[in-house]
């Protein structure tokens, strides 16, 4: 759509300014978008005369030209011409994100106006039913609140078959299994609390042998610069550690469909090594012969599934530079459009920082096939080298399309996410709050 300012004369500039009330003139907006996320537009609201709010509209100049008149020669300003109305999701004490359906044409730099209200509607009270977020186009649970700082979460048939528990890893070394209780609360079955010599890195739940599923937790033990595995079972209604294993371990898939799957770490354990299919045999378990390449990335950033066609068997990883990438069967390799796939757990190896990327989730019919990946933003926009701080995270749902990746829709978190998994029916996340503690999502494929 276009709209017309004429800027030399008043006239014209109040009378436009009656029709367009609800836009704030251009002079006064002195609003910059300094990032573009895909539909998230960032912009920097510091000069704003007043303060933005959720649920406000935007839009932004994508270009301008002059108006003359033919016969006079005389300027008569500049024409104006707006993207698309979007909404402000977020707003920071210094700047404002918002989420627009198609923001071709916008770029940094560029300048942009909000809409004027004197009543801004009240946010709505947060209920404990299944919630959804305006403009959210997938339907979420967020569960009750855990005083835990959750880094891993996933779902398995821990307690008995068909429990369909929730299993978390807390960045204390506690390990609980939960059952799903009324009014989206939950209920603690067992934990197990690791050695305060382990820094905990991730978990997954599998039944590789019969029975319930078992527990795999990834550590790093610093005194012997070693990462490890430990196997823990429901032994009588308890968690019991009934193996160790000399590997990276990570969960790939989604619900009934998982594999649990291992790495061998090099010698310097900066890469990690392809990664072989964990299975039990002769009484214990073992990485079998059965095995993928990750390209020298750890399993909690790799997934692999046919999203090209049926049989592709793509791999799917996040890349250094912080974008999603995808091998294709040609050899060649796409990536998505300013993504940045961010990494709040970090371990620290002699002099090297090695990055734990949230893991990444494929589900849906090969060929046409949704892969869900995690971004968190950083607090100030940027990360120190060895731990950053961040604020919030995202999931983004991105489809395959015209040779490249592509955000479909966003599901905006309260907290920060530092891995994901996938159940039958959801992908699953524990967004930690800014108090320390925990809320795990489920968010419904």
């Amino acid at each position: 759509m276009l709209y017309i300012y004429y800027m030399k004369n008043n006239i014209f500039r109040l009378s436009l300014l009656a029709v367009f009330l609800c836009f704030s003139a251009l002079a006064g907006a002195q609003i910059t978008v300094v990032r573009v996320d895909g539909s998230s537009i960032y912009l920097d609201t510091s000069s704003a005369a007043k303060a933005p709010y959720k649920g406000q509209s935007f839009k932004v100049i994508v270009s301008t030209e002059k108006l003359t008149n033919p016969q006079t020669g005389k300027d008569l300003g500049d024409i104006y011409h707006y993207s698309p109305v979007g909404k402000i999701t977020e707003v920071q004490p210094l700047y404002a994100v918002g989420e627009m359906a198609n923001p071709a044409g916008i770029a940094v730099g560029q300048q942009a106006l909000l809409e004027e209200s004197a009543d801004p509607a009240p946010a709505a009270a947060p209920q404990p039913q299944a919630l959804q977020i305006p403009g959210e186009v997938r339907k979420k649970i967020i569960y009750a609140p855990i005083a835990q700082e959750i880094i891993s979460v996933t779902e398995a048939d821990v307690s008995a078959p068909g429990a369909q528990n929730l299993v978390t890893l807390s960045s204390d070394r506690q390990v609980t299994v939960w059952s799903r209780g009324e009014n989206n609360t939950l209920k603690e079955v067992f934990s197990y609390f690791l050695p305060s010599s382990a820094q905990p890195i991730t978990i997954s739940a599998v039944p590789v042998k019969k029975g319930n599923a078992q527990i795999f937790v990834t550590v790093y033990t610093p005194a012997r610069k070693k990462v490890s595995a430990f196997v823990l079972e429901n032994k009588n209604g308890s968690l019991e550690k009934t193996a160790e294993l000399p590997f990276f371990v990570k969960e790939q898939g989604c619900g009934a469909e998982k594999t649990v799957w291992a790495q061998t770490p090099f010698v310097s354990e900066e890469y990690p090594g392809n990664a072989r299919q964990v299975v039990y045999e002769d009484g214990k378990f073992k990485a079998s012969k059965k095995s993928f390449a990750t390209l020298r990335n750890w399993l909690t950033g790799v997934a692999r599934y046919g999203v090209e066609k049926e049989g592709a068997d793509n791999l799917i990883y996040t890349s250094s530079t912080g974008t999603l990438r995808m091998v294709l069967q040609n050899g060649k390799r796409t990536e998505s459009k300013d993504l940045f796939a961010s990494s709040p757990n970090r371990v620290k190896y002699k002099q090297e920082i090695l990055e734990f990327y949230p893991s990444v989730q494929v589900f849906g019919p090969q060929g046409d096939a949704t892969i869900a990946a995690v971004e968190n933003d950083a607090k100030i926009g940027l990360l120190a080298q060895m731990f950053g701080q961040y604020q919030n995270g995202k999931i983004h749902f991105l489809t395959y399309e015209n040779g490249q990746l592509t955000v479909q829709d966003t599901t905006p978190l309260d907290g920060v996410v530092y891995d994901t998994a996938c159940s039958q029916r959801a992908v699953l996340a524990a967004e930690v709050l800014p108090n320390g503690n925990s809320r795990i999502v489920e968010i419904f494929k």
